[in-house]
């Protein structure tokens, strides 16, 4: 659902807002996917990354590491890197 600091949802959080037994069926769907052993592995990854970053300094606050193409990670925005969904002729990687 949207955020608290949302002023106007969007179309998904106000469906789920209007719906909740759809919006339970969710939550379940995303418990599951979630535990999947690559989805956990990712994670995983991703909070090494983030914790090495952290040790050489980098001011981490309202960003994500993100994949680039090369398998490599680099901070950006988080807005940024959770839109870039590889929808279109948007690439998947920074």
């Amino acid at each position: 659902m949207a955020s608290p600091k949302a002023s106007v949802p969007r179309k998904s959080a106000r469906n789920y807002a209007e719906n909740p037994e759809s919006y339970r069926k969710k939550l379940a769907y995303d418990k599951k996917y979630n535990a999947r052993p690559e989805k956990k592995a990712a994670r995983a990854e991703h909070g090494r990354a983030r914790y090495a970053a952290k040790k050489m300094g980098k001011v981490l606050t309202g960003r994500d590491m993100s994949r680039k193409s090369d398998g490599s990670f680099t901070p950006e925005a988080s807005s940024t890197n959770r839109a870039r969904n590889g929808h279109g002729s948007n690439g998947r990687y920074k």
